[in-house]
């Protein structure tokens, strides 16, 4: 439950920039041996752009390394994607994947599917009427074929199943309408409910062509337990924060926000302007302030979307240059646990920055420094960020 402390601790925005250092693994002494690491310290990589799940590993890896992520999502299996909060596609460990499935993906994949049928009964182009049951059928069909060939792009899977090459026209009589494939919606969902995963991509890491593979079923748990310890850990990592932030970031009811709280076991702080906050009971000590530090994170990375109340760390007058329109953050500059600034990289590959606040030599030299260590990492790899926002596109241009 919450408790409310007769005078409430004050954590000041330094003291948050300082947890975010350290819990964040952002401070070049607190980065992290593996890409587990990484996913479970954030409680989730963003994967709806697949390169940022790379790239946010690797900033905070000790030792950079796109293989070693390639090893966690392809070889050991220890990340999964799951479409989840906010609806947004996550990657997380199979420790933590239950608590987000349970908490979160369950009822997205429930919804995804009465929104699927809904578009094949108004329409679908084929020459049968789909139903629950054809659609039932339909996933059978997949996930044998899936058993048999062991993985196989949507494209091959269709070759064994037909009912997948039918389409849907999508807002009729609309200026932008469009077709859709019945196959990339089915495996989708088949993804949401946890049948299928995304296997090794054909090509690089950076490519969006990628095989389906079938995956064991993520075991059950009680939804008001999976939200309290997803609540929790977040909380470990995110906290001190809002009701508003944990309601935004996890995509839940008002009501299953502050039950998940309660149940969490935390108490009341006080932030800058008086804000009430929630931190977890006995993580209320200061911690000491780190030596500065630099950082280069990629569009969509899990520190930068962690909150909904971004003012501590991100002037408001730097969103419109670093933001799309839909509110994904683009290519970001770290100093000492603020934002100040955005990155780019060009056709050539050389990594380029503007910083929108003076900080400074010291400052310029450690932006530089992670400069040359992304860039060395990268190599002959070119990445261009799925929601393009206006800063990067006029850094990338040159």
């Amino acid at each position: 439950m919450t408790r409310r402390l007769s005078t409430a601790a004050r954590i000041s925005d330094d003291q948050r920039r300082a947890r975010l250092a350290r819990r964040h693994l952002l401070h070049p002494a607190h980065r992290a041996g593996s890409t587990e690491e990484v996913a479970d310290a954030l409680v989730g990589l963003h994967a709806t752009d697949a390169a940022t799940v790379y790239l946010s590993a690797c900033a905070r890896l000790a030792e950079p390394s796109p293989g070693d992520v390639d090893r966690a999502l392809y070889e050991d299996v220890s990340l999964v994607k799951l479409l989840s909060m906010r609806r947004t596609l996550f990657a997380v460990t199979t420790d933590l994947a239950p608590y987000v499935s349970s908490s979160t993906a369950r009822a997205i994949a429930l919804r995804e599917r009465a929104t699927l049928l809904k578009h094949l009964r108004e329409n679908a182009e084929g020459h049968a009427p789909w139903d629950e049951q054809r659609l039932a059928r339909t996933e059978r069909e997949v996930l044998d074929a899936l058993a048999a060939r062991g993985e196989a792009t949507t494209a091959e899977i269709s070759k064994d199943v037909p009912a997948l090459r039918e389409t849907l026209l999508m807002s009729p009589g609309k200026a932008y309408e469009g077709r859709q494939s019945v196959g990339s919606r089915v495996l989708r969902l088949l993804a949401a409910d946890g049948h299928v995963r995304r296997g090794r991509p054909r090509g690089s890491w950076t490519s969006s062509l990628y095989p389906w593979a079938p995956v064991p079923q993520i075991p059950g748990m009680d939804v008001r337990e999976a939200k309290a310890e997803l609540a929790r850990r977040w909380l470990a990592a995110y906290g001190p924060a809002t009701e508003a932030d944990l309601k935004w970031w996890t995509g839940w009811t008002l009501g299953d926000t502050r039950r998940a709280l309660a149940d969490a076991g935390t108490c009341e702080a006080e932030l800058a302007g008086g804000v009430t906050a929630h931190v977890l009971a006995g993580d209320l000590d200061d911690e000491p302030g780190p030596a500065p530090w630099a950082a280069l994170l990629p569009g969509l990375d899990p520190t930068a979307m962690g909150w909904r109340g971004r003012d501590w760390y991100l002037s408001p007058g730097h969103v419109p240059a670093l933001f799309d329109r839909a509110g994904n953050v683009g290519p970001t500059v770290w100093w000492n646990g603020r934002v100040i600034g955005g990155w780019a990289q060009r056709a050539n590959g050389e990594i380029v920055w503007r910083l929108m606040t003076d900080a400074g030599g010291e400052a310029e030299a450690a932006i530089a420094a992670e400069a040359a260590r992304l860039s060395a990492w990268l190599g002959a790899v070119r990445v261009t960020p799925r929601f393009r926002t206006p800063l990067e596109r006029e850094l990338a241009a040159g």
